[in-house]
């Protein structure tokens, strides 16, 4: 079976390169890169699963590259970065980023992420969506399961891994009001402490892609106090 192939990121040598042993060791393949510039050149020339990405680089920042990749591929993306704050994460994840890792990190806790990503991104409802019906359709929204795409009116929405999970849960759910915690454990598989920004950020980029006036959405509607829902049509 062929290694699944990790990007990893990151002017700071040292750092790519502890990256690089920890992900060896659970038998994935790591390429490395040292700047955004070379990490788009990474991915035209391997097929990547994966990218782990510095924020703060020379040639090409983080954010930069997040957006050059999101242009094309929906390959997960996990930011790192030596800020904390919420307002960094939030902008990490509003340019197309799926995670975000602070420095320094736990590396059993990079390990676990990596592999949550992985999850959602290679084998997303193989096993869950066997009985379900392969697609859902709420009047302009068109779910495939099989291929994992979502359509708007017949047009293709370009959707992150973490993007498609949200919509595949709420489409299959349709009119069940989901709370940001409850998103985040299904999603993210993982405990939800403080997610409420996390999950409006992803929220608001679906509702850019497929509403057409985001303020005044038609379909992921949120209910006050409560949480979202894809709203139920006759």
């Amino acid at each position: 079976m062929e290694q699944v192939k990790i990007l990893v990121v990151d002017d700071d040598r040292e750092i790519a390169n502890a990256i690089d042993k920890l992900l060896t060791m659970e038998g994935y393949e790591v390429i490395k890169a040292y700047n955004g510039l070379d990490a788009l050149d990474a991915l035209v020339n391997n097929n990547i699963k994966l990218i782990l990405l510095d924020i703060m680089m020379p040639k090409l920042d983080g954010l930069s590259t997040t957006l050059k990749i999101r242009e094309k591929k929906n390959i997960p993306i996990i930011l790192l970065s030596a800020k904390s704050e919420d307002s960094d994460k939030i902008l990490g994840l509003s340019m197309g980023a799926d995670d975000y890792i602070t420095k320094p990190f736990n590396p059993q806790e990079l390990i676990a992420r990596v592999k949550s990503q992985l999850r959602r991104y290679m084998y997303l409802g193989d096993m869950e969506n066997i009985t379900r019906s392969s697609q859902i359709t709420v009047a302009g929204l068109s779910l495939d399961k099989d291929s994992k795409q979502l359509f708007i009116d017949g047009e293709f929405v370009r959707l992150t891994p973490t993007e498609y999970k949200i919509m595949d849960l709420l489409m299959t759910n349709v009119g069940i009001v989901f709370s940001a915690e409850k998103i985040y454990e299904i999603v993210w598989e993982e405990p939800a402490y403080s997610v409420e920004n996390t999950v409006m950020v992803h929220i608001r980029r679906i509702r850019e892609k497929i509403e057409i006036n985001p303020k005044e959405p038609k379909y992921l509607k949120v209910v006050w106090g409560i949480g979202y829902k894809i709203e139920k049509y006759q």
